[in-house]
Parts: structure tokens; C-alpha cells; sequence
């Protein structure tokens, strides 16, 4: 059986599924009942029904004391249905709606956690990609939601776990602009690709990309023919990083050509 024959028999049988677990709606079914059919499909991990059932129930009884609670829910549902989009209008809608509500902060939360996943497809899931190869833009926007999480409600149950992605997030964009230089070397845009290793030292400091940043400053300025501040480069990687690839044992550069190996191919690039 091909890879391709498998996933489509692997969609055919959760489509199976779903349509043998749904069940049928009752128009004379009470605002409590909906509720409860909505969470046996969350539990059951039915979210297109789930979704279904949490929209019919605020289209009933907008007022009713489980409307909130559901447009919650319909958050989640829609992140665990891998619809990011929908996630995050969902999240922007329940903190315009209800600012002041004791839950806004899992809103934030969520809109931060659609974006930080935004790109990841039904094959990323099953075929994991690098996703510092892919456009930042909705990294730059979860860290935002992050932050704006961590500013209002420092105290918050997420804020830990919000911290440790924005971690992560200024890794991948510190990541993203070292790929985005390599495709300079590749195509000897020496500049460009200089710039993209200095936005790297001077906005992104402390990540785990900074001593591939310096790197590709050295190499850059070499090409360039720009020796002073290739040396001032190359003392400070030497100083902080004498173990780093692109130096050999009694601390000489030794990177040429293309710094990092193959250039990446971009979704989309920014300039």
C-alpha cells in the first residue's frame, strides 16, 4: 500500500467514525442538553460536531448562562480541528465580547497557541517540517499573543507555558534569518546576507542562533572584502564560541561559498 493510498484510507475511516458517532439534533432539545451533546463529541474528539452543536447552541440561547462557556469551547474545537483561522477569530471575538470575563486570559492563550501552529497541516502533522524555513508571520503574531498574555495576566495558568514558546518563537525567527542569509550566500547577495546576521545580534540576542549569526557576519564581510569587520566578527565568535563549526582547532575561519550548507527554499521570504 502507497503512502498516498494510506492517507486517504486513514481519512476514510475517521470520516467513518465521525459519521457513525453523530447524533441526531433534537429541535426540542433544551440549551443544557446541547451543551452536553457538545461535550461528549469534544470528549470524544469529534470537533467538527463539537463545532456544530457549540454554533447551534449561542444561535438559541445567545443569553443562556452556557454561552459563554461555549464560545470558549468553540476556540479549542476549532484548534483541535486544525482550523487556525477559525481558532483565532473565535479568540479575538470572545475578548471584544467579554474583556473583563475570568477566563479572557485562556482566550489570549489560545489565540497565541493558533498562530504559534499556524502552517501545520493534516501532512506537517504526519510528516513533520522545519517551520524556520516558512514565512515568520504568524510566529511574530503568536509571540505578540504571548506577550500580551504574559502583560495583563502575569499570574495566569498558562503564563509558564506561554513563556517557554516565546522561548522557542525568538529560536525559530533567529533560525528563519539565519536560512534566509544562506539563501543570500547562495545566490551572493553578500550584503543582504550580512544584515540578516546583524538583525540576529542586535534584535534577537540569547538565542541559540547568535553564534551562526556571527558566522555568517565573518563570512559576508570576508566576501565583501570588508576585513575590519570581519575581524571584529571573528574576535567575538572566537571569544564566545571557539568550538563553533566554522572554526578550526587553533580558531581560523574556515568557512567559504555557502556558509551553512544548501540553501532552504522559502514559502515566502521577507525583504
Amino acid at each position: 500500500m502507497t503512502l498516498p493510498s494510506k492517507l486517504i484510507a486513514l481519512l476514510l475511516s475517521l470520516l467513518l467514525v465521525a459519521c457513525a458517532g453523530q447524533k441526531p439534533m433534537d429541535e426540542q432539545m433544551t440549551e443544557r442538553q446541547i451543551y452536553e451533546t457538545a461535550q461528549d463529541y469534544l470528549n470524544s474528539k469529534n470537533y467538527s460536531l463539537a463545532i456544530q452543536n457549540l454554533q447551534l447552541l449561542e444561535s438559541r440561547y445567545p443569553f443562556g448562562p452556557y454561552a459563554e462557556q461555549a464560545q470558549l469551547e468553540i476556540i479549542y474545537a476549532y484548534y483541535r480541528s486544525g482550523d487556525n483561522d477559525a481558532a483565532v477569530a473565535a479568540a479575538d471575538r470572545f475578548i471584544r465580547l467579554h474583556p473583563q470575563h475570568n477566563k479572557v486570559d485562556y482566550a489570549y492563550y489560545m489565540r497565541g497557541l493558533s498562530n504559534y501552529t499556524e502552517g501545520e497541516g493534516l501532512l506537517e502533522r504526519f510528516f513533520p517540517t522545519d517551520m524556520t524555513t516558512r514565512d515568520p508571520g504568524s510566529a511574530i503574531q503568536s509571540f505578540e499573543d504571548f506577550r500580551q498574555l504574559l502583560q495583563r495576566f502575569p499570574n495566569s495558568t498558562y503564563a509558564p507555558d506561554a513563556r517557554a514558546r516565546m522561548v522557542n518563537l525568538r529560536n525559530r525567527l533567529a533560525r528563519y534569518e539565519i536560512n534566509v542569509a544562506n539563501y543570500y550566500f547562495k545566490r551572493k547577495a553578500y550584503l543582504a546576507a550580512a544584515n540578516r546576521g546583524r538583525y540576529v545580534i542586535e534584535n534577537l540576542p540569547q538565542t541559540e542562533a547568535v553564534p551562526d549569526a556571527l558566522a555568517v557576519m565573518v563570512q559576508a564581510y570576508k566576501l565583501l572584502g570588508m576585513d575590519d569587520l570581519a575581524e571584529q566578527s571573528l574576535s567575538v565568535l572566537r571569544q564566545n564560541y571557539p568550538d563553533h563549526s566554522a572554526l578550526d582547532k587553533k580558531g581560523r575561519f574556515i568557512g567559504s561559498g555557502n556558509l551553512l550548507g544548501e540553501a532552504p527554499e522559502f514559502d515566502s521570504r521577507k525583504d
